[in-house]
């Protein structure tokens, strides 16, 4: 899938506001923390402990399996970290008190976005990352996205990069049909506007017209 910057802008409104919830008043035995509160969000934690509070390293996992891999400290990401998503791209960033304050991300594909001089899907250089890196196709094959062959939709709904999205319920959901998020009106209007959809309808020549 073709990505635009708002679609990078998405992830990383997940990565700047990855703050752990659970980082306070967590019962302790033998120096490992019983979590019970997260299993009520769905939301797993493995690694050091400090007086009953995630500080050092480990590894955080969301419910959307979006998982973080680095240092904590006092409940919060602190220090070197990195966020990698179900897709299988990551972030990798410097963290303070769970706000990230520089890294990089990389698309699943290997290519890492640059806020700067991004030469990418621009209104110039039209062509996919794969094709960037194996060459065109011979003329008359098209296509379609970065991964080819390209997943198939389900009808009527779109493919936004990062799952699949059903219109009618505002909610997307993961390539494994898990839910990852519902959509605001500016995703939602991007998503209908921009990316490729399941056929639902009769598209070009219609005989008899």
């Amino acid at each position: 899938m073709c990505l635009s910057n708002q679609k990078v802008a998405v992830a990383m409104e997940t990565v700047s506001s990855s703050r752990s919830p659970y980082g306070a008043q967590q019962p302790s035995v033998n120096g490992f923390t019983v979590l019970g509160d997260m299993e009520y969000i769905g939301s797993s934690y493995e690694g050091d402990f400090n007086n009953g509070r995630m500080e050092g390293r480990g590894e955080y996992t969301f419910p959307t399996e979006t998982k973080y891999v680095g240092v904590m400290k006092d409940g919060m990401f602190h220090g070197e970290g990195t966020l990698y998503f179900p897709s299988g791209s990551k972030y990798e960033g410097t963290w303070e008190k769970g706000i990230a304050k520089k890294g990089k991300y990389t698309f699943a594909d290997g290519l890492e976005y640059k806020e700067k001089y991004w030469q990418y899907c621009d209104g110039y250089e039209r062509r996919f990352y794969t094709e960037v890196c194996n060459g065109l196709k011979p003329a008359g094959e098209s296509q379609l996205t970065n991964l080819d062959p390209p997943r198939t939709i389900p009808e009527g709904c779109y493919d936004c990069g990062d799952g699949f999205y059903y219109p009618q319920t505002r909610v997307i959901q993961d390539y494994n049909h898990k839910f990852l998020r519902n959509t605001d009106d500016d995703e939602h209007e991007w998503i209908v506007r921009t990316c490729r959809k399941g056929c639902d309808e009769i598209v070009g020549h219609k005989p008899g017209n």
